[in-house]
């Protein structure tokens, strides 16, 4: 992941730092005042260096409460520890975005509640649901319920109970990326099926890695999975209409595999 010139909160000074590591480390906080509640979402086609400027000298001295900016290209989340504050913010950066000619995306502008959950048992398991799926709550829920969630960089992030019962943060590749890949994967196999077979498995190899490069964090290995079993389906449905015989047989396929086997999903980001 490319790494970016990012003011420090503390110092405001430049720091580099990967965009993704720097959320999961305000968000895995383990003191409390250092989370803050509330998070701001933009998305506008401002130079990243001048908009982090406008963010420590303009906004944090205004600011009743602890706030910091974490950018990526485009994309930026402010988290504010007030709601008072990103209210403010919604309504004074249009603003002073527009005296530059600038315009923040309405869809990709979010307020949202993101604090830990407080006093609130968790919520028991019922058949056929996962532990770590995200609540079905939506952005702007209104104070004390439930809390919503957020993608930013391709994850969607959520409160879950950990094993042991506590509350943390997960991160899971969004459902909107990974129908974007499954949809990739087989457009590629449909106009590449009558490609040499070892070509094929060399490029979907490929693939894979570059997939796992990026969504192999803690807590997104089922994303990851839900990929490679997608792929082995659309690799198999479309081998099987290279020509008019019918299609290949699962039992063959599995040989097939063991010539030309599929890197398999693993977590190669401890964050």
């Amino acid at each position: 992941m490319p790494r970016h010139q990012t003011p420090d909160r503390a110092s405001n000074t430049a720091t580099t730092f990967s965009p993704l590591f720097s959320l999961s480390k305000f968000l895995s906080s383990s003191s409390p005042p250092l989370l803050p509640p509330w998070w701001f979402l933009f998305s506008s086609k401002n130079q990243p260096r001048g908009r982090e400027l406008l963010f420590v000298r303009e906004i944090q001295p205004r600011l009743k409460g602890r706030a910091f900016l974490i950018r990526f290209a485009d994309d930026f989340v402010i988290g504010c520890e007030l709601e008072v504050d990103p209210r403010r913010l919604m309504e004074v950066l249009p603003k002073r975005f527009a005296k530059h000619g600038l315009t923040i995306h309405p869809e990709k502008t979010k307020l949202i509640e993101f604090g830990r959950p407080r006093n609130r048992p968790a919520a028991p398991a019922t058949s056929g649901t996962r532990p770590n799926t995200p609540p079905a709550s939506k952005p702007g829920v209104e104070s004390g319920s439930e809390n919503g969630t957020f993608d930013f960089l391709g994850f969607t992030h959520y409160w879950t109970r950990s094993r042991k019962g506590y509350w943390v943060i997960q991160r899971r590749t969004s459902r909107k990326r990974l129908k974007r890949r499954q949809k990739s994967f087989w457009l590629w196999c449909r106009d590449k099926r009558h490609l040499p077979l070892a070509e094929q498995h060399a490029t979907l190899c490929q693939k894979l890695r570059g997939f796992y490069q990026y969504a192999g964090i803690r807590g997104n290995y089922r994303a990851m999975e839900a990929v490679f079993e997608a792929l082995r389906r659309t690799w198999r449905y479309w081998l099987g209409r290279r020509s008019h015989k019918s299609m290949i047989p699962w039992d063959k396929f599995e040989k097939l595999l063991e010539r030309c086997p599929l890197p398999k999903p693993r977590i190669i980001h401890n964050i």
